[in-house]
């Protein structure tokens, strides 16, 4: 041990380079210590995703296993029940601060694949009390950072889908399904071109927001199947030299049992380390459910504009003061935050799209970027609409009187008069009625098209919305 500046105790650790000086509080060897030091660049802030480094222990815990039954003189009973222990520390969260790479690093994301290979043998061995584990001989055994790290991506973005975003988008279904109820009956303006349109009832336009995000939900769960297919055993070029036979299938069947996910190993595993195009279908159900959220929350807005100058037709709960110095403001901010996180998931989409295709040969290099996008889409996406929906669309409410209001005020109700006088004729007092502000009826029977009597037998505005 060593102390530099009087504070931070270090040890000396070695790669194949040489020698490094590493914290002797980490579990981290000489490779993570290079990465950390080489890569000063958004330190703090843009480290690998946390749902990474957890998918990494969920698969060198399915290695370690998978090595021990096919090559137990190699993998022994003692090397794969520390690695084990350790993986299961790591997805547990307890040595989260062993893992402080950047994602701007290498694009295979090779430091990343060695500080976990690192921290797994240092802790490891902490926990033998004796030098057992080797971070490449056994904890990569059979493996390369080529196949590893698509492998963890693809578990990830299986896990944030399946155990995330989809019970997230499950959950507002179910409140728009209850909303839906509650409203049955109430009929209101509908709207196109953001001008009045012929009625609609409100379950109906809480219907068509309910129905987008099922079908997102169907996409969302599309979009898993490709991502169940593993590039482990590929290794370094998708040749799958030194990994033993068998291990492929071997490991996905174990990463499957670990996460309740039917993996199964790539059919090919040079598409698999090369290209990413499961991951960009994934990233585009994300991107479309972005897209869908964007319209409901500013339909949302729209609908809750006012109180008094705008449309004024439902109400959302006022959780903070809106403004700083127009007391009594209070703005529909958690239809902001969807939208912002909207726009940030669309952002992503475009770079996720172009770093997939940059798979030059046998590997694509813009793995971590990839990634992160990935996993922040998925994040933000799922918390952003478990927000909307616990502090915005569970206490919507309708505003029943300006609904009649101005349902009963929109010109468009004369689309209802078309059977009856025609459509240029409905037309004619559609014009006269806004250009005279005065009311369909009444421009109706001053142009002698219908008397009051039949105007008033022919037209119910409610019962233009047909449920």
């Amino acid at each position: 041990m060593e102390k530099e500046n009087s504070a931070v105790e270090y040890r000396i650790e070695h790669d194949s380079m040489g020698e490094m000086k590493v914290p002797a509080d980490k579990y981290w060897g000489a490779q993570t210590q290079r990465s950390h030091e080489n890569f000063l660049i958004g330190v703090g802030y843009e480290t690998m995703p946390q749902e990474i480094i957890s998918a990494f222990s969920i698969l060198k815990k399915a290695a370690a296993e998978a090595n021990s039954e096919i090559v137990p003189e190699k993998m022994t009973a003692e090397k794969c029940s520390t690695i084990s222990k350790v993986c299961d520390e790591i997805y547990d969260g307890k040595l989260w601060d062993n893992f402080p790479l950047v994602v701007w690093q290498t694009g295979s994301g090779t430091q990343s694949n060695m500080n976990v290979n690192e921290v797994i043998a240092g802790r490891g061995n902490a926990i033998a009390g004796k030098k057992l584990l080797h971070p490449n001989d056994d904890v990569n055994m059979s493996q390369s950072s080529n196949d590893t790290f698509p492998t963890a991506l693809h578990i990830a973005a299986a896990l944030m889908i399946k155990k995330r975003l989809l019970p997230a988008v499950s959950k507002l279904v179910d409140t728009f399904k209850k909303l839906e109820k509650e409203n049955k009956g109430i009929v209101k303006s509908g709207r196109t071109h953001l001008q009045d349109a012929v009625p609609i009832s409100f379950s109906q336009e809480i219907s068509g927001w309910r129905s987008s995000l099922e079908r997102d939900i169907e996409m969302l769960k599309l979009s898993l199947d490709p991502l169940k297919e593993l590039a482990l055993g590929g290794t370094a070029v998708g040749t799958g030299l030194n990994a033993p036979e068998g291990f492929d299938k071997k490991t996905a069947e174990k990463i499957a049992k670990l996460t309740g996910i039917d993996f199964i190993t790539a059919s090919n595993k040079f598409h698999a380390l090369s290209s990413r195009d499961e991951i960009v279908f994934a990233h585009g159900a994300l991107k479309a459910l972005a897209a869908d959220m964007m319209k409901i929350a500013n339909d949302v807005r729209w609908l809750a504009s006012g109180p008094r100058c705008g449309l004024g037709e439902i109400r959302i709960p006022e959780n903070e003061p809106g403004s700083s110095i127009m007391p009594g403001k209070v703005n529909p901010t958690q239809c902001e935050q969807v939208t912002m996180v909207a726009v940030q998931v669309m952002g992503n989409d475009a770079a996720v799209g172009i770093a997939a295709s940059q798979g030059n040969f046998q590997l694509n290099v813009f793995l971590p970027v990839i990634a992160y996008n990935f996993i922040q889409s998925a994040r933000l996406l799922s918390e952003s609409i478990i927000s909307f929906t616990d502090n915005c669309v569970a206490g919507i409410r309708p505003n029943k009187e300006k609904m009649h209001e101005n349902l009963h005020r929109s010109l468009m109700l004369g689309t209802a008069l078309n059977p009856y006088i025609g459509y240029e004729n409905a037309a004619k007092c559609a014009h006269k009625a806004c250009e005279e502000n005065i009311s369909l009826k009444e421009a109706c029977v001053s142009l002698g098209f219908l008397t009051a009597e039949r105007f008033d037998e022919i037209f119910h505005p409610e019962e233009m919305a047909k449920e």
